[in-house]
């Protein structure tokens, strides 16, 4: 079979899985008497076409990029981490504690110590996993999925028992001093003509694009990095060049729970500016969608939450303006899912073919 040129297998393979996605999507708005050039528009202007879009879709999309992160890195080494909605919410809870524990004069000496927070938090629930799977055996899919339901339950109990204020009936925390609040997009000088004073986006995505670099660099121009890859490559290899699976397991599971957990400073310090229920939205499941169609490479997981911001704000406009369902959104992304996931292999192979037949006949 034809091996394809880089440039095919990084783009132009993602891209074809992303047109049929679209397509079956289109077939199913016209399977429930909706018009699919009505909602590309809607989601397209919605999302993209104004100042409030921009700022909802950059507000998720920086969720995005650390759980399609924390996917990545943990994939790279063979470890399928499914636990990152409830790395998350610890992460959230770290960084709760972290604001409400000092009246903080500023967000600058606030932002470092809430990354601390959540980071440390979201890689400690990652760790038990890790370790289960590193010294007994237990399966790491299995792990982390129960430990996100145990995490949910921690959560309610914390939010209900002990860090809700006296006399509010809102399962939530205090709101976090004023001086720990992040400027948004809109407060940064030269930006807020293009960013809508009321949308979440904050400066937090420069902290998830500079995350983005550095996992580059981490996997790519480091020795963990190489060591990380040759596990998730064979790990009988590994172990006969000397690497530590333990070591390795361990080391990618808390690195990929710390990006998890660094997810909260978005939504729990930029957006809510207190801990709630429900921050995480299920942004750590979408994170899985977004490393398998950014084929765990930083930069691709990057484009790719991009793409899911898209579609989670033009799915809410979906919702507001058509008759077309709000679970919609659900659904194309599901198909995304699909076509650049459990499909990949298939697309991969029409691609070769095809290749393939042009390299006959051009000889």
């Amino acid at each position: 079979m034809q091996r394809l040129p880089v440039w095919a297998d990084v783009v132009l393979v993602p891209i074809l899985s992303l047109l049929a996605a679209f397509l079956i999507s289109a077939l199913v708005i016209l399977g429930i008497g909706g018009n699919p050039v009505e909602a590309l528009q809607v989601m397209v202007t919605g999302a993209l076409g104004s100042a409030y879009g921009w700022g909802y879709t950059l507000y998720y999309a920086t969720n995005f990029m650390f759980t399609g992160l924390a996917v990545a890195v943990a994939f790279r080494a063979s470890l399928f981490n499914i636990g990152g909605e409830g790395q998350a919410m610890l992460g959230g809870l770290g960084v709760a504690l972290v604001c409400l524990a000092v009246d903080w004069p500023h967000w600058a000496l606030a932002l470092p110590a809430a990354m601390l927070g959540g980071a440390v938090f979201g890689a400690a629930w990652a760790a038990i996993p890790a370790w289960l799977q590193a010294k007994r055996g237990s399966h790491i899919v299995i792990t982390t999925i129960m430990f996100n339901f145990i995490a949910a339950s921690v959560l309610v109990y914390l939010l209900v028992n002990v860090l809700r204020p006296p006399g509010s009936m809102d399962p939530a925390t205090a709101r976090f001093p004023e001086g720990a609040g992040l400027p948004t997009l809109h407060d940064i000088p030269g930006l807020g003509g293009i960013f809508d004073r009321n949308t979440p986006a904050n400066i937090t995505l420069f902290l998830a694009l500079a995350c983005v670099g550095l996992v580059w660099l981490l996997l790519f121009r480091s020795r963990l990095g190489y060591e990380i890859r040759a596990f998730g490559k064979s790990e009988p290899a590994a172990v006969y060049a000397g690497i530590s699976p333990v070591r390795i397991t361990m080391i990618a599971m808390l690195i990929s729970g710390g990006l998890s957990g660094l997810m909260a400073v978005n939504n729990v310090m930029g957006e809510a500016e207190r801990l709630v229920l429900n921050s995480v939205e299920g942004a750590g499941f979408i994170g899985i969608a977004v490393a398998l169609m950014g084929r765990n490479h930083p930069v691709g997981v990057m484009f790719a939450a991009l793409l899911f911001g898209f579609l989670y704000q033009g799915g809410a406009e979906l919702g507001l303006w058509t008759t077309i369902p709000l679970e919609l959104r659900t659904v194309v992304q599901a198909l995304v899912i699909l076509f650049t996931g459990a499909l990949d292999t298939m697309m991969r192979m029409g691609v070769e073919r095809v290749f393939a037949l042009f390299a006959r006949r051009a000889a």
